[in-house]
């Protein structure tokens, strides 16, 4: 089993959005990440989608931009991005998911020997420090992330690989600690991948968290083509 990662598919079949406001290579996007799917993931891989999946407002029409995903080979899991407006609670959300599709709310799943856990995360302090609102969101989300991380200890067996998703980068360079973080320290992921961010080389981009290899996955930056992290044979 291989596994890649993906994030920000910003898939809008039922609603369209056009995502060339961000440059002219999205233009046709979403045949492009099919097609660079297609060319490197087989049936017995893992996707991990780190949030921005689809701009619809209800799961139903979510659901029309997810079936298409859903068709793609491989195993999927999903984690909730800053635009996904449509996701509803975990037992909604997953008793809608196709076959082959699961999700990290709160909790962790384990594929193979790979344990996955994560959670949104939110803007973190860098330059400038957070107002009153994002602090509360930022703490939020690090309790989110934590109950994933111990969700993922329950479930990890000897010689599984930890990975750790997050839709927002996990820090604003250059960053002092902050709850992610902090989190992130305790958890020690063998490594972290995040999307969030348009028009940013991945390898520019923040690749590590204090030893933790971390990877920008946004689709754009990745020209389309799920990332390889991990190939478990090796």
């Amino acid at each position: 089993m291989r596994v890649y990662a993906i994030a920000d598919l910003h898939l809008a079949f039922c609603t369209p959005k056009p995502m060339t406001v961000f440059g002219p290579q999205w233009a046709g996007h979403p045949q492009a990440i099919f097609d660079e799917w297609r060319a490197v993931v087989r049936d017995e891989d893992l996707v991990l989608l780190p949030g921005d999946l689809s701009w619809a407002m209800r799961l139903p029409e979510a659901m029309q931009d997810l079936a298409p995903v859903a068709a793609l080979p491989g195993t999927k899991v999903l984690l909730r991005g800053n635009h996904d407006y449509w996701w509803p609670t975990a037992s909604k959300l997953r008793a809608a998911l196709p076959d082959g599709m699961l999700a990290v709310v709160n909790d962790a799943v384990r594929v193979g020997n790979v344990v996955v856990c994560g959670s949104r995360g939110w803007i973190t302090p860098g330059f400038e420090p957070l107002g009153a609102d994002d602090q509360r969101l930022l703490d939020r989300e690090a309790e989110r992330l934590s109950l994933s991380v111990q969700a993922a200890r329950s479930i990890r067996q000897p010689g599984d690989h930890l990975i750790l998703m997050l839709h927002y980068p996990p820090a604003t360079p250059p960053y002092p600690a902050n709850p992610i973080t902090r989190v992130i320290d305790d958890a020690r992921p063998d490594q972290i991948v995040y999307g969030h961010l348009h028009g940013v080389a991945p390898e520019r981009a923040m690749r590590h968290v204090n030893g933790v290899p971390a990877h920008l996955v946004a689709a754009d930056g990745l020209k389309f083509r799920p990332r390889l992290l991990l190939d478990t044979h090796t």
